[in-house]
């Protein structure tokens, strides 16, 4: 395949990060334009000796900021009003990590590579994102899992990222009996419930009266990967990465469209 092939593989993805970090679909495929013409020019910056989707995501942030309009977001664009606000509240640089994982799947070495840092240096990014994200959406969490160390050690990590767990119900009775004392944000489930019931039903007798994003954590994700629908959106494999379920965490309460709606219903302290 011929470099430009290999190039043009990876710009409609190009294309759907740099509106995400424009704000806006013109000036976003203006900027990929931009990178291209580029490429052509000086074929140089693209090395052939490196990750061709890194290389090309490198030369167009280097494009990108080597304009001065570079850090307008123009409101008429290309994400939800929620998440364009949420987006714009984020810092520069970890806005940028943070979409290079949310939205292109990039790890943490690729992130490191693209935006010229360490993986450490990534890493730290990718948590200063969620940080701001949860000062910005911090909710309420509802937690079903039937496993007590399991259920203590995701009330742990969400109540770093700055969130309140309302309930930790082991069963499906407890879970839609639950939902009855409150309206959770975020509902963070597993399959293989205490008494042998499903998490999937009761998360989807849940979604009858409430819509709020769902975070399947649990050891048979071959139970969701049938090709059929519905698949869910998020779904963490035990035993899980911390840092991965905070960053879909993350994920799953910015693409929140109702997120930015939502109150704190008691004092909180954010990470």
């Amino acid at each position: 395949m011929s470099a430009s092939k290999e190039i043009s593989a990876h710009i409609p993805y190009l294309r759907r990060f740099a509106r995400a970090l424009v704000g806006d679909r013109e000036g976003g495929d203006a900027y990929v334009l931009a990178t291209l013409e580029t490429v052509v020019a000086e074929p140089g910056r693209i090395s052939e000796s490196e990750d061709l989707r890194v290389a090309v995501y490198r030369l167009f942030l280097n494009v990108w900021a080597s304009s001065p309009i570079n850090a307008h977001i123009d409101r008429s664009g290309a994400l939800e009003e929620n998440g364009r606000r949420n987006l714009e509240a984020i810092s520069l640089k970890p806005r940028i990590a943070f979409l290079l994982q949310a939205l292109e799947g990039f790890d943490l070495d690729q992130i490191g590579q693209t935006l010229q840092v360490s993986e450490r240096e990534a890493g730290e990014l990718i948590e200063a994102a969620n940080g701001e994200i949860a000062d910005q959406i911090a909710t309420d969490v509802l937690i079903i899992e039937d496993e007590p160390l399991i259920a203590h050690d995701l009330r742990s990590i969400v109540e770093e990222l700055g969130h309140r767990v309302v309930a930790m119900p082991r069963t499906h009775a407890e879970a839609v009996a639950a939902i009855k004392e409150s309206s959770p944000g975020l509902i963070l489930a597993d399959i293989q419930l205490a008494d042998g019931s499903s998490g999937l039903d009761a998360v989807n007798e849940i979604l009858g009266s409430l819509s709020t994003p769902v975070i399947f954590v649990t050891a048979y994700p071959e139970r969701f990967l049938t090709g059929e629908p519905p698949e869910p959106a998020f779904l963490i494999a035990k035993p899980f990465n911390v840092e991965s379920l905070k960053a879909v965490i993350s994920q799953a309460l910015f693409f929140d469209r109702r997120a930015g709606r939502r109150e704190r219903t008691v004092p909180w302290v954010g990470m």
